[in-house]
């Protein structure tokens, strides 16, 4: 595997003295499918072939052999993605979700794998989402730069209409073929982009979009958005810009910074033109413009004006504050009520129907779950957010396991200073710094 990742790396640099990269679906090959599927979840929710990692695994040789034969003669057809549903964080709505066939998972990871190496010296350092050693917390911290330490006064928050489900697949083939120059690698890809849908036992056909699920969809969400908005911003926006701006993007969630107020306008102008050119659509009833920053404050007060408005992202509402000794502007986070609220009940229904498991089992879980909380949400000013939800769990705790049995099992008293002192709670703690 690692012969053949050197192998493509030497197409890439090759690639950047001749222009684009050639002869890369050779590297789906036996020896890459193989090291792919070793790396497979064997527990992850099977397409429509009903085929897990394990079943695969009794004819490994023959299974890969034969697809790879399929590949090469150009007989290979990826099988349509089973749809299902998935409840969507902070709402009632349910989010879709596509389940590609195993052999089809093999193909898209592989691709992915090698779509990442060709694009990731392409992108620009202002995209955080779906690559390699970065993260949410990275683009947190980006926006907190951006905000204290250079001229920003207003933010640009913007939301995409159903991303995923609209990408135009003739655009994103452009896009790939502006830098790949392999005729059968692209054609692979066509493949699963028009492999269609099952749901509840019909077939939909799929004219657009890259179904979230499917592996290589992340990496191509990235292409897509690398030219429709981060190279646009670059290299136009930016440019025209008399002031300071800068993108922070996380896959399909984005928030722009300006200096000045007339260019943040007229950007979002010229975005609603530029995203349905290429068949994409601001929601916007959730994109909006507002005055934040260290100059926020001031300007609002001698306007009379309220405080400077919040916004969200990632799951964080970004407030103006001050530090310590009220001396110095700060951007500050907290869980976002939405998050907050959405985390909550998750946790109430978990509880609600585990309350019965055994107490040590049940406590070890709560407290697996905790820390994963604490990994996101401990960050630094966000205390205050992390003590609310332990105390929030340790009352849907009281709560519920005094429904285990007609009678009540404990009053305040015996599950603060007696249950939760046999199976305590992991603590709050702060697990990511804000700080550069």
């Amino acid at each position: 595997m690692i012969n053949e990742l050197l192998g493509i790396q030497y197409n890439i640099e090759k690639a950047r003295l001749d222009g684009k990269v050639q002869n890369i679906a050779s590297y789906i090959n036996e020896t890459t499918l193989k090291a792919i599927h070793k790396k497979m979840d064997g527990n992850k929710a099977k397409g429509i072939d009903k085929v897990a990692k394990e079943d695969y695994s009794v004819n490994l040789e023959a299974n890969v052999e034969n697809l790879v034969k399929r590949m090469k003669s150009g007989s290979y057809k990826s099988e349509p993605i089973r749809r299902v549903y998935i409840p969507k964080d902070g709402s009632n709505k349910m989010r879709p979700l596509g389940i590609s066939c195993y052999e089809d998972k093999l193909v898209e990871n592989i691709i992915a794998q090698i779509l990442t190496m060709i694009y990731e010296p392409k992108f620009f350092n202002e995209s955080f989402g779906f690559r390699p050693n970065r993260s949410c917390h990275q683009a947190v911290k980006e926006i907190i730069e951006n905000v204290q330490h250079h001229k920003v006064s207003y933010i640009v928050e913007a939301d995409i209409k159903g991303f995923f489900d609209n990408v135009d697949h003739d655009w994103l083939i452009k896009f790939l073929e502006h830098d790949i120059a392999d005729k059968k690698f692209i054609e692979i890809i066509k493949k699963f982009l028009k492999a269609g849908i099952m749901e509840d036992g019909k077939y939909l056909e799929s004219d657009k979009g890259t179904p979230q699920g499917n592996g290589a969809s992340p990496i191509l969400a990235n292409v897509y958005l690398h030219y429709v908005l981060d190279y646009w911003f670059e290299v136009k926006i930016k440019r025209q810009c008399k002031g300071e701006a800068y993108l922070i993007r996380y896959c399909d969630d984005f928030v722009c910074c300006f200096q000045n107020k007339w260019e943040a306008e007229g950007f979002y102008h010229k975005l609603i033109v530029r995203f349905k050119e290429f068949g994409l659509e601001l929601a916007l009833e959730k994109t909006k413009i507002l005055e934040f920053g260290r100059f926020a404050r001031q300007n609002r007060a001698k306007q009379g004006l309220s405080k400077p408005e919040t916004f969200d992202f990632l799951g964080f509402t970004f407030y103006c504050s001050l530090n310590r000794d009220k001396r110095f502007f700060r951007c500050k986070v907290k869980t976002s009520k939405k998050k907050f609220r959405s985390k909550v009940k998750t946790m109430k229904e978990w509880v609600k129907n585990n309350r019965i498991m055994p107490l040590g089992e049940l406590f070890k879980k709560i407290n697996q779950k905790l820390r994963g909380h604490y990994q996101y949400y401990g960050v630094t000013d966000n205390t205050r957010g992390v003590k609310s939800y332990q105390s929030v769990v340790k009352w849907l705790l009281f709560k519920w396991l005094n429904k285990r049995s007609q009678r009540r099992s404990y009053t305040i008293d015996t599950f603060y200073n007696g249950l939760l002192k046999t199976f305590p709670l992991l603590e709050p703690q702060i697990k990511v710094s804000l700080f550069y």
